[in-house]
């Protein structure tokens, strides 16, 4: 085979990579929505419920940031989740000017519960993998996560 041909080969899968894993996250992003239509929260706080989650406090441009939204939209965001007592508004200890948005233990819960959700469907999706499967699943998306970053 020429090296052309390889090339096309690799082109050719790479379509396909990027065409399957925008399925999967197409399904994955409504099997969400459907999880999420029994909680007070949206997609939107969901995913900003989560970067609280994983990073802890944060100010409302640091979480703008991570969720490539303008401050006024996350602000508007922020007030509902803190009405729905999802988080609350906190001022840093360190310096009084700067206030931090606090997941609130309702918050957490929402996370915890879908999350779990969300293994239960993907678990149940992997029964029809081996565990040699799984495993070269698991360790090609961290590759593939750590490549991207």
């Amino acid at each position: 085979m020429k090296l052309e041909d390889s090339q096309k080969v690799n082109g050719e899968m790479v379509a396909i990579i990027e065409k399957e894993l925008r399925y999967i996250s197409g399904i994955i992003k409504q099997k969400g929505r459907e999880m999420l239509s029994n909680y007070k929260s949206t997609p939107p706080q969901f995913v900003a419920l989560q970067w609280l989650f994983e990073d802890g406090d944060m100010t409302i441009g640091e979480l703008s940031n991570k969720m490539y939204l303008a401050c006024s939209t996350t602000t508007d965001l922020v007030d509902r989740m803190e009405k729905n007592l999802l988080v609350e508004r906190v001022k840093d200890p360190n310096d009084r000017r700067v206030v931090r948005i606090h997941l609130l233990d309702e918050g957490e819960r929402i996370i915890d519960e879908v999350i779990k959700k969300r293994q239960a469907y993907l678990e149940a999706i992997l029964v029809n993998f081996s565990q040699e499967e799984t495993q070269l699943l698991q360790n090609n998306l961290t590759k593939l996560h750590q490549e991207m970053r």
